[in-house]
């Protein structure tokens, strides 16, 4: 094996499996793997993917559901110097095939269950559950001797959400991934000792690359769930198995507006973290008072920085509980102007960072990557205001701010209006198109108790400027969102318009 430095993703395991080679490293349903065993099992999947004829620098997409495979099979492929895919389990017929061919995957690791729904000639190689699975194979499979892959070379393609347009790849480095492990571990106060559960998508990357690599890299014990099941959380944390959670505000709002939420014994829970979206202040504050002793952590980024760039820790929430913090330790931001220009501290505008965890640009989307990467500055797309102290709020993503009567209103400001009354369950503003207004301020709202919307528009009227009160409001069942529980505004503005 070639000698390499080490500043990989695979070599984040694998000082692990030096270190504690007997400690529990994951548990998945029925199985648990030490570091020693799970480093191993890396190994020798990555030799199963080399004998299925893959190169260094192929991309492999992964379609499946959380599992301990989905896992191996990630770190095999950063092992053999591979290009890991992951792609939204969720996604069908043309989102499906767009990713997989926009990739240019020359495989497809799939759960057998999904297999059928990719585009006909697709390769594929079962992850679990079937003969002949990847990981059936390990058993009989060599460890891999093959060459190292360098610290600049692609390891992961993590498509954007796609929440305003078609997603594109953004191509991370093995550098770009250590590094935000390690700001994920310094400021998320990461340690050994903590029992994390892992509910979330694999295929997300907060979930993946802010939690259970990190949490490899220092040597925790870590539970991975097929889903955010409460009834699962709840069993776990009250049998003292678990006492750190990462979930988005969804499931957070889920997990409070469960009838035992009041009653169950969550106090084994000592670290909370919320992010992938924006959480509405009123359910913080309702967490908050039930649990007062559980520190809470605001997560925030996007794809193209790994994810985290902005982190509000557990004792900077007084007074700024609609922050989401300052950056980590290897990024560098500011608030700019449409030129790109600073704009004084307490001024909205657009986020840029700079840092060694963003990525190399969109994979084969060249004008993409010139649009977003301007003088050395990544153009986030969220519009914030800096504080004087250094913490950012964001107010919106900028395609989201609504143009009312020529007055820029943030949905934000306005949904937490909207989360103050008892019988709003969830909300998302948008615009819709206007003759009058431009753009009329109108609230989508999941009820659970009856409301009629002028009783909604009046309850935002007292908290609210007229100006940034809803217009209209429409009441749906659930309200669309992508597998990381980002609402799809763009749905809700192509539904509505014209009603």
């Amino acid at each position: 094996m070639t000698p390499g430095h080490g500043s990989t993703v695979d070599g984040v395991l694998r000082r692990s499996a030096r270190r504690t080679p007997a400690r529990p490293a994951v548990e998945y349903r029925d199985r648990t793997w030490t570091y020693e065993e799970l480093d191993t099992a890396v190994s020798r999947a990555a030799s199963v993917l080399v004998a299925e004829g893959l190169a260094p620098g192929d991309r492999v997409a992964a379609y499946g559901h959380n599992s301990d495979a989905y896992l191996i099979a990630f770190l095999a492929c950063a092992r053999a110097g591979l290009v890991h895919v992951p792609v939204n389990q969720n996604l069908t017929g043309d989102d499906l095939a767009h990713l997989v061919g926009q990739s240019g995957s020359t495989l497809v690791l799939a759960d057998p269950g999904l297999a059928a729904r990719l585009p006909a000639g697709t390769r594929t190689l079962p992850l679990r559950d079937a003969a002949g699975s990847l990981l059936a194979r390990l058993a009989s499979a060599p460890l891999y001797d093959g060459p190292e892959p360098g610290a600049e070379d692609l390891v992961q393609l993590l498509y954007t959400s796609g929440t305003t347009a078609l997603p594109k790849g953004a191509m991370m480095t093995h550098r770009a991934l250590v590094h935000e492990y390690l700001s994920a571990i310094t400021a998320l106060d990461l340690r050994a000792g903590d029992r994390p559960a892992h509910a979330l998508p694999l295929y997300h990357s907060a979930q993946t690359h802010v939690f259970l690599l990190p949490y490899l890299a220092v040597g925790a014990s870590s539970i991975v769930l097929d889903a955010p099941d409460g009834d699962r959380l709840f069993d776990l944390i009250e049998a003292g198995r678990v006492d750190s959670l990462f979930a988005p505000p969804t499931v957070w709002i889920g997990l409070a507006n469960r009838a035992d939420f009041a009653t169950r014994d969550l106090g084994g829970l000592r670290k909370a973290y919320y992010g992938a979206s924006i959480m509405p202040v009123p359910v913080l504050e309702r967490l908050r008072a039930r649990l007062p002793h559980l520190a809470f952590y605001n997560c925030f980024g996007q794809s193209e920085i790994g994810p985290l760039a902005l982190v509000l820790g557990p004792d900077e929430h007084e007074g700024r509980m609609d922050s989401c913090g300052r950056p980590v330790l290897f990024v560098d931001a500011r608030v700019v102007d449409e030129d790109g220009k600073d704009v004084p501290d307490g001024t909205p505008g657009e986020v840029v960072y700079r840092s060694p965890q963003l990525c190399e640009g969109y994979w084969d989307r060249p004008e993409e990557t010139q649009a977003a990467f301007r003088d050395g500055w990544f153009r986030s797309g969220d519009l914030a205001v800096r504080d004087a102290d250094g913490y950012y709020t964001i107010v919106d993503r900028v395609k989201d701010v609504i143009n009312s009567g020529g007055v820029l209103v943030a949905s934000r400001q306005v949904e937490d209006a909207l989360y103050t009354h008892d019988a709003v369950a969830e909300a998302a503003v948008v615009g819709l198109p206007d003759d009058r207004w431009i753009e009329a301020v109108t609230a989508v709202v999941v009820a659970r108790g009856e409301v009629t919307e002028e009783e909604l528009i009046a309850h935002a009227r007292e908290k609210l400027p007229a100006f940034k009160a809803p217009k209209q409001v429409r009441f749906v069942d659930a309200l669309p969102r992508n597998a990381s529980g980002k609402i799809l505004k763009r749905e809700l503005r192509d539904r509505f318009a014209g009603s």
